[in-house]
């Protein structure tokens, strides 16, 4: 039972990975429209930032070869919030 738990954890990470910057970068194009400043410079880094970001996540919960899986999950979802964060912060700023 404690497989597919672990399982079920990794495919609700890799939802919420998706969720997060996925909405990250659709409010980069909300402000940028409510700006009347479509394909800003300072919008297509903050994007650029999150398929990034998403592509590091993604590759860190696919990797296996790791000591303790279920802390090394725990510190992926808190990099994501951390990096989410940092990237809200900037959409906040594009004004």
């Amino acid at each position: 039972m404690r497989k597919i738990y672990i399982m079920a954890n990794i495919r609700d990470l890799k939802k919420d990975i998706n969720y997060v910057l996925g909405d990250i970068i659709e409010a980069v194009y909300i402000v940028e429209s409510t700006h009347d400043k479509h394909g800003s410079k300072e919008g297509s880094a903050i994007i650029d930032g999150a398929i990034s970001a998403f592509d590091d996540l993604i590759a860190k919960v696919n990797n296996k070869d790791v000591e303790d899986r279920k802390a090394h999950l725990k510190g992926v979802r808190k990099e994501l919030e951390k990096k989410a964060s940092a990237l809200i912060a900037k959409i906040n700023k594009l004004d």
